[in-house]
């Protein structure tokens, strides 16, 4: 079955970095219409789309497209290792309001949007979470 394990989080002072890593199972991440979600959630708030990235095909070979929110762009980057079938988040100068629970999605259903692929309820597979937290 699906299973989706983050790691690498932790305790960071603001403008560090931090790379968190998700690593799947029970499916392939370069099939068609995999789309894998990066969400971050804090007490009493609702999971708050960070990015998502999904695969593309072409005579290159398998590359993959990328989706951030715009309270991230520039400062994280998502990237897949097919080989590993993982996905990773790299954070770079976060902030305090970096602080949350991370998790990883996955769902089979194809995204066309940024809203949706940004979106919770689009994703039917979740990890655990881990826990990010940056002090100022």
């Amino acid at each position: 079955q699906v299973q989706l394990v983050e790691s690498g989080g932790g305790s960071v002072q603001a403008g560090g970095s931090l790379r968190l890593s998700c690593a799947a199972s029970g499916f392939r991440l370069r099939d068609e219409n995999m789309y894998m979600g990066w969400f971050r959630q804090t007490p009493g708030q609702e999971r708050e789309g960070v990015g998502a990235v999904w695969p593309h095909t072409s005579h290159l070979g398998t590359l993959y497209y990328v989706d951030y929110a715009d309270s991230v762009r520039d400062r994280f980057t998502i990237s897949i290792d097919y080989i590993n079938n993982s996905i990773y988040l790299q954070m770079n100068s976060v902030q305090p309001e970096d602080t949350a629970m991370y998790y990883c999605a996955a769902t089979s259903s194809p995204l066309g949007t940024t809203i949706t692929r940004l979106m919770s309820r689009s994703y039917n597979s979740w990890g655990q979470g881990t826990q990010v937290t940056v002090s100022s």
